[in-house]
C-alpha cells in the first residue's frame, strides 16, 4: 500500500442506455458505437432481444451474437470473451436485463435454489463476475437496460388528452448505474435522452437531446485524452495570453472544455483582474 499522484489515463467506455420498449435503445447504442469506431466491422451486438438488433442492419454491417436462454451470467461472459478474441472495439450488450430476470437469469437461479436469503451467497458471486467482466473488458462496452413501463394521461398542445408511456425502474440489480462512466436514460419515444450519471461532465446538467454518431465521437475523444496532452493544454492556459486568445483557445479545443473548465475560468478571472487594475491605474493617472 502506498500513496501516489493521481494520473489521467486513457479509459475504456462503460456506458449504459436505459428506457422503456420502443424508446430507441438499440439504434442509439449502434449510433454511439459507430461514432466511436467509424467502422461497423469493429462493432458487435450481443442480442438477447429475439434478433431485434438485426432489424437495423440497413444502417451498417455490424456483427451480432444471438444469445438465447438460459441467460446465465456465465453465458454473457462467454459472449463478451468471444468479442474480445475477435478484435471487436465496441461491444453492445442488448440487453443486460435478461441476465437478472430472464429465463435462467439470476432471479430464476435464486428461486430454483429455494429463494432463501442465504441462497444469494451463491447467486451474487455469479452476478458479480458478470459485472466485473464488463468493467475489466479490453473493449468499450455499451449496455442497454429495460425499464418497467408506466402510463399516464397528458394533454397535447391542442388540449387533447393522450396516453403517454414512461420508463420507470431499471430491470437489473440495483446499483449497476454507479459502475458506469455514463448512463443515459431515454425518456420518450422521440428518442430524447438525459444523463443520469456522467463522469465525463460532457452531458451533466444539459438539456435532453437525441443521440447521433457525433455523440459517440465526442465520448471517444474524452476517453482518449492523454496525460501529456492535458499537461500541454495546461501549459498553454497558464502561459501569457490575452482574454481574446484564451477564448479562442477554449473554443478551438472542445475536448478539454469540461476536463479543464475550472482552469479556464480561473485564468479568465485572473486576466479580467489584470485588465481592471490597468484601467484603474490609467484612470488614476489621468487625474494627477
Amino acid at each position: 500500500m502506498k500513496l501516489k499522484q493521481s494520473e489521467r489515463k486513457q479509459v475504456k467506455l462503460r456506458l449504459g442506455l436505459s428506457g422503456a420498449s420502443g424508446f430507441g435503445k438499440t439504434k442509439s447504442a449502434l449510433l454511439l458505437a459507430f461514432g466511436m469506431t467509424q467502422d461497423w466491422n469493429k462493432i458487435a451486438v450481443i442480442d438477447t432481444e429475439n434478433s431485434s438488433a438485426s432489424l437495423y442492419s440497413d444502417i451498417g454491417n455490424y456483427n451480432v451474437i444471438d444469445l438465447e436462454s438460459p441467460y446465465t451470467p456465465e453465458r454473457y461472459i462467454e459472449a463478451i470473451e468471444l468479442c474480445e478474441k475477435s478484435n471487436i472495439s465496441v461491444i453492445i450488450i442488448d440487453s443486460i436485463s435478461h441476465e437478472w430476470n430472464g429465463a435462467g437469469g439470476c432471479l430464476e437461479i435464486h428461486e430454483k435454489l429455494g429463494g432463501r436469503w442465504q441462497d444469494w451467497a451463491i447467486v451474487t458471486p455469479r452476478h458479480q463476475a458478470f459485472i466485473d467482466k464488463i468493467l475489466n473488458s479490453s473493449c468499450h462496452i455499451i449496455t442497454t437496460v429495460r425499464r418497467k413501463i408506466d402510463y399516464s394521461m397528458e394533454s397535447d398542445m391542442n388540449g387533447k388528452s393522450k396516453v403517454v408511456k414512461h420508463g420507470t425502474k431499471e430491470i437489473t440489480r440495483e446499483g449497476f448505474e454507479y459502475e458506469l462512466t455514463v448512463n443515459f436514460e431515454l425518456i420518450n419515444d422521440k428518442h430524447l435522452v438525459r444523463a443520469s450519471k456522467d463522469r465525463t461532465s460532457l452531458f451533466a446538467n444539459k438539456p435532453e437531446f437525441v443521440i447521433t454518431s457525433a455523440t459517440g465521437k465526442r465520448i471517444l475523444d474524452w476517453c482518449n485524452l492523454k496525460p501529456t496532452s492535458i499537461k500541454e493544454m495546461l501549459d498553454k492556459i497558464e502561459g501569457t495570453l490575452s482574454i481574446s486568445e484564451l477564448t479562442k483557445l477554449y473554443n478551438e479545443n472542445s475536448n478539454y472544455q469540461e476536463t479543464l473548465k475550472s482552469q479556464f475560468i480561473e485564468k479568465k478571472k485572473h486576466l479580467e483582474g489584470l485588465t481592471n487594475q490597468q484601467n484603474f491605474s490609467s484612470n488614476g493617472n489621468n487625474h494627477l
